[in-house]
């Protein structure tokens, strides 16, 4: 690290990881020192280094010993996946309930060119709700507006999408093809919304060492 860019960027990526306390990050010599709760493994901490774009002298890169059987990075992967799923459903779940409370699905004829417009847009919207949710929290770390931005644009736009058909396909379901929100389906989308992306952005954390989220 030759700069405090840089090492803001490795700090922001170290805090970020749940169970961490407080990390402090020196230029020279180029060091990170991590206070963390229990549960906290040293490979999550590398994946993290990693994922900011720097890598660990001594350290090969994360997913040279890839397995399913990492408590800790499913336990990361899993509250990267709860933030995305946030991020996410604000924009999708606004779309849909729009759809019901001005009654545009029901006007809508299933199949339409109208009809599949109205089914992408709330990925669409679901997608920019996430990603002005993560600039959001990076910039309350410190991060300037633009470095925020283009963090939160590379997040994972699969795991995203991944989600976010997952929940529509489950409100459409309820709803019987019908564009709209079914309030009784909500639960069930956050739960398979959360379940889809879930060992995708476990693979990811562990084999490339980047987080969703």
């Amino acid at each position: 690290m030759t700069c405090m860019g840089c090492a803001g960027s490795v700090k922001s990526a170290l805090e970020e990881v749940e169970g961490v306390e407080a990390v402090e990050v020196t230029i020279d010599p180029g060091k990170a020192t991590v206070t963390t709760g229990a549960g906290v493994s040293r490979s999550i901490l590398i994946s993290a280094v990693m994922a900011s774009g720097f890598g660990i002298e001594g350290e090969d890169s994360p997913g040279s010993d890839f397995n399913w059987g990492d408590t800790s990075v499913w336990k990361q992967s899993a509250h990267n996946t709860k933030w995305c799923l946030l991020g996410c459903s604000i924009g999708e779940f606004a779309t849909l309930g729009a759809y019901s409370v001005f009654s545009i699905g029901a006007s809508v004829v299933t199949g339409s060119p109208m009809y599949y417009f109205l089914l992408i847009l709330p990925l669409i919207n679901g997608l920019i709700t996430s990603v002005m949710l993560e600039t959001g929290i990076l910039m309350k770390g410190q991060m300037d507006f633009s470095n925020a931005l283009q963090t939160a644009l590379g997040m994972s736009f699969i795991s995203m999408l991944m989600m976010e058909i997952a929940m529509e396909i489950t409100d459409l379901l309820f709803t019987g093809g019908e564009l709209g929100m079914n309030p009784i389906a909500i639960p069930f989308m956050l739960a398979v919304g959360f379940l889809t992306p879930w060992p995708f952005n476990y693979w990811r954390l562990k084999k490339l060492g980047k987080a969703c989220h």
